[in-house]
Formats: C-alpha cells, structure tokens, sequence
C-alpha cells in the first residue's frame, strides 16, 4: 500500500506558474502547503467507513455537490460514486491550465473504460458558458467540464473542497484525486503530465 505523503503536492517552481497566486503570497503558499498533510492525518473521524486496503491513512469525504455540463445537463458528485474522479479545478483563461489538457484527454481515452472520471470545475473570469462550451470544442475536450447552475455555485464548491482539505484553493490548476468510495486520496497544485496522474490513479482503478 502506498503511503499518503500529502493531499497536496506544491512547489516553488509550481507556484511560480500556476494562475492565480500573487508573488507576496508564495512563502505563505508554500509553508500552508506543508501544513496540509499534517491537517489530513489529524483528520481522525470515528465515524467515517474503515479504509479500503488502498485508501491513506487521512483520506478525507469528498464533499458532493451539483453543477452544470456546457449542454445544460445537472451532475452531482453522488451520481459518479463508484468511479475514480480527477478532479481538475481550472479555467480556460489559465495558460498552466491549458498545459494539462491534452494529457487529460490521454488518461479518458485509456482508462475511462477502467472507471476513470475527469471533471473539471470551471472557474470562468467574464466568460459565459458558451464561450466554455467553444473552447471545449475547440480543444477536443472529452470529459466532464462543469459550471454553475444559476449564479456562483462554482464558488461555492470551491469553498467546500477549500474547507474539506483545510487549504484554500486560490491558484489552479488544482487536481484531487477522490476514491470510488467519495474519498479525496491525494492532490497537486499546479500543472503535472500525464504519467504523474496515471500514478495517483492507478492504486485506486
């Protein structure tokens, strides 16, 4: 079984190019982030189910939600319990966002038949959903990117992850990678490549 060294996984260098995070506020990033795996393990639930055999000691519930596809169609975080989720909070304005998406359509190709969901929680700076939905297209973008509903749900997710992991989460791209069971394994900040997602995955597929 491999060891949960951390939910998240930060860097200097990442955070010198992820979207998002101002220049005076990386030593505080950077020394928040080594605090979050000591706040996992002190996540200690009494009543949370016993651990899968691949599960890490810590692992937190992943908090459900219900957001909006770029066709309109509601998903609820519930409704994907079963599946392994990567969840990529990210926004089409993000040049280090954009790094990762060829990559995330590798990984659906290959494993969604495994039980591999990509979704992406789309964090728009003045863009409507339809412009979300054209540069879906343009991309080829064969998973799940999801909106608000009606007004800033959006923000709210964000929030509630921010709270379930005990970090904000004010720079993306930001991937966490949750269990069939609903629960959140582990995660990175910044943009990774394809092979460092297939081995967050792979315990768990």
């Amino acid at each position: 079984m491999r060891t949960f060294q951390t939910v998240i996984i930060i860097s200097c260098l990442i955070l010198s190019v992820g979207c998002g995070q101002k220049n005076e506020n990386k030593s505080a990033a950077v020394e928040q982030s080594k605090n979050v795996s000591e706040k996992v393990a002190k996540n200690n639930n009494p009543q949370k189910p016993t651990a899968s055999p691949n599960r890490p000691p810590g692992s937190i519930p992943a908090p459900d939600f219900t957001l909006a596809t770029t066709t309109g169609e509601l998903v609820s975080m519930s409704e994907l319990r079963g599946k392994v989720i990567l969840l990529n909070f990210w926004g089409t304005w993000c040049g280090p966002c954009r790094m990762e998406l060829p990559d995330f359509v590798k990984l659906h190709n290959k494993y969604n038949k495994d039980g591999l969901e990509i979704v992406g929680i789309t964090i728009r700076r003045g863009e409507s959903i339809k412009d979300v939905a054209k540069f879906q297209e343009q991309w080829g973008l064969n998973y799940l990117l999801l909106n608000d509903i009606n007004g800033n749900e959006v923000s709210e997710v964000t929030m509630a992850y921010s709270r379930a992991i005990g970090q904000m989460i004010n720079g993306i791209p930001t991937t966490l990678i949750i269990d069939r069971e609903g629960f959140i394994v582990n995660g990175f900040v910044g943009p990774r490549r394809e092979q460092v997602f297939f081995n967050a995955i792979e315990p768990y597929l």
